[in-house]
């Protein structure tokens, strides 16, 4: 059997554990022939496939991004698209794909499925928040950076007697700020999930001050908004799936803290900090048995899924259903956050 793989969407630590996985899996113990697929749907439309070798994958467990390349390309986009994947397929004579991505990269896997290429996901978000699965790899990475980035602007923050305001990644869940804000300690987390009211937000931070607590830390995800107003967006052009460019919502905040406080406030924007460099051995180990669950997919014939964790198992997931909707994060975590505001 021949099996394509490719990864899709934006970069995220893990991707190489992954390839590494279904490579050495598929050539060792299935004797299958492995092909890399050059940046995501656009190396499967433009032909972009070499052969995958156990010396191919030969350390890249703890490097960050993907030896394959990536792109945000949507072939029902491209003229033509579908039909030059469906002939690189056969040119290529590949059996199988195995795309790693997130919603973008897996919708894509399941309308080419539906039209007859045999495809196997793997879920990969440093947002979380993809449904069907517990975790996606690359998130503990992000929850780590943050916290880090927290833990020294503490120290800053308490010597100059600021507000500091950390933007972290996170378009419609609020998982990264949620967790990463619990963990590096922040006085106000504002995610998608929960609309905000500035007035409420100063009147907390003025309130720590009047019981000697001299700084805040404040973490919002890129997506959260304040109540009846539409998202912060740094442009209004659209990737090729739709997706607008988020950004800004962290320098606004800040400029209304000072405002209406006459705190000094400072902001820092993590941006694509939080998804380079070496995955954490959490994620190393969750990218490596996601890759080994879907090439077993594959020499097993069962398409039109993804990989899942569930409980500490890794689960067969129709992509229907990992697509059907966001996995948002709940009011039991959210309520966990606000004790330790105000």
């Amino acid at each position: 059997m021949r099996v394509g793989i490719l990864t899709g969407g934006g970069d995220c630590p893990g991707l190489n554990a992954v390839i590494r996985a279904v490579t050495r899996k598929g050539i060792v113990h299935y004797g299958f022939d492995i092909l890399g697929i050059k940046n995501g749907w656009l190396g499967l439309i433009e032909g972009k496939i070499f052969p995958l070798d156990l010396s191919s994958i030969s350390g890249i467990l703890p490097r960050g991004g993907t030896i394959l390349g990536t792109s945000r390309t949507n072939p029902f986009m491209v003229e033509d698209g579908i039909g030059r994947i469906f002939s690189q397929v056969e040119k290529f004579e590949l059996d199988a794909i195995v795309a790693i991505g997130g919603e973008d990269t897996l919708g894509v896997a399941k309308k080419l499925h539906e039209k007859g290429l045999r495809c196997v996901g793997v879920p990969k978000t440093i947002d979380n928040d993809l449904a069907g699965t517990d975790y996606t790899f690359g998130f503990d990475t992000a929850v780590s950076i943050v916290t880090e980035a927290l833990d020294r602007l503490h120290t800053t923050a308490e010597a100059h007697h600021r507000v500091m305001v950390v933007e972290v990644m996170g378009r419609h869940a609020g998982w990264i700020a949620i967790e990463g804000g619990l963990a590096g300690g922040a006085d106000i987390i504002l995610i998608p999930e929960f609309p905000f009211d500035m007035g409420e937000i100063c009147g907390q931070i003025l309130k720590r001050r009047e019981r000697g607590k001299l700084f805040s830390i404040v973490v919002v995800a890129e997506g959260a908004k304040p109540k009846d107003a539409n998202l912060i967006i740094q442009s209004s052009e659209t990737d090729s799936f739709g997706h607008v460019r988020l950004g800004g919502i962290g320098n606004i905040i800040s400029r209304e803290i000072e405002k209406c406080t006459g705190i000094e406030t400072r902001v820092t924007v993590l941006g694509y900090i939080q998804r380079g460099g070496s995955p954490t051995a959490f994620d190393r180990i969750l990218a490596t048995r996601f890759g080994v669950a879907a090439i077993d997919l594959v020499k097993e014939e069962k398409f039109g899924f993804m990989v899942g964790l569930r409980c500490n198992h890794v689960v067969p997931v129709p992509l229907e259903e990992a697509l059907a909707e966001p996995k948002t994060v709940d009011s039991e975590l959210y309520a966990i956050a606000k004790v330790f505001s105000g």
